[in-house]
């Protein structure tokens, strides 16, 4: 899955994304963490790993998602 980087906030490593149908989705430390991402910043796209309602890996859209 796709999005869009709404907002990060480097010191507590956490953010939201939109999807293309304009959902919001909030990501925490440990997704991000995950993605091997050092930054994000306002309307990067970035590629989303979901458990259920949770998003669970926040990487470039040019970096594959891990395990995949």
């Amino acid at each position: 899955m796709q999005g869009t980087v709404k907002d990060f906030d480097p010191a507590a490593r956490a953010g939201s994304v939109l999807l293309d149908d304009g959902t919001e989705l909030p990501f925490d430390a440990d997704a991000f963490a995950a993605g091997g991402l050092r930054l994000l910043r306002f309307g990067q796209r970035v590629n989303l790993a979901m458990e259920g309602d949770r998003v669970t890996v926040v990487t470039l859209s040019t970096f594959p998602l891990p395990g995949i």
